[in-house]
């Protein structure tokens, strides 16, 4: 038992402090393509369950545009 105490107390610090440096993206360093992008060029692929993708994103289209749409009508 004092084994794994000692081992937990060591391996605690190693943890917290071997992160490296963090990134708020998960794009590459060189990646020119926004996020709308990407998602559209997997929704056009054969890859399983790509076509939900695409589905998701013409709904959030047809969202946001009724949105718009009602934000316009508003006084």
């Amino acid at each position: 038992m004092k084994r794994y105490l000692l081992l937990g107390l060591l391996l605690a610090p190693a943890i917290g402090c071997g992160g490296g440096q963090t990134r708020t993206s998960g794009a590459a360093r060189g990646d020119t393509l926004s996020e709308r992008q990407r998602d559209s060029i997997l929704a056009q692929s054969r890859i399983p369950g790509a076509t939900g993708v695409g589905k998701a994103m013409r709904v959030a289209d047809s969202t946001s545009a009724r949105v718009r749409a009602a934000d316009s009508v508003a006084p």
